[in-house]
């Protein structure tokens, strides 16, 4: 499995705030705070905008570093990825994930 998948299985790699911090594109970082603080109804600025990868040394953004749940689920369990969890196939928490995007699944395998 590729570092640069997300503990859920996303693809870090197709991640905006990761592309907008790989290539410091402040465009990118303005458009994705703009489109993640609509989305979240919360105050999420440019700066907020940079991340190395869910499980790479390096910047998180603050969601992902302090409030996911997935990934506090996982570590919290002493998994790499939710791959590695036996409950993984009826997780509500990474099941929302999975619903929306069935590839992040397909990646942990």
């Amino acid at each position: 499995m590729k570092q640069l998948i997300a503990i859920c299985g996303l693809d870090c790699e197709k991640c905006d705030a990761y592309l907008a911090t790989k290539n410091n594109d402040q465009a990118l970082r303005e458009k994705t705070a703009k489109l993640w603080a609509q989305l979240n109804n919360a105050p999420i600025l440019p700066e907020h905008i940079n991340c190395e990868g869910c499980r790479m040394d390096g910047a998180k953004t603050f969601f992902c570093s302090n409030l996911c749940q997935v990934r506090q689920c996982a570590l919290g369990k002493g998994f790499t990825t939710c791959g590695d969890c036996p409950d993984k196939d009826t997780c509500p928490i990474v099941g929302v994930i999975w619903q929306y995007t069935p590839q992040a699944k397909d990646n942990l395998q």
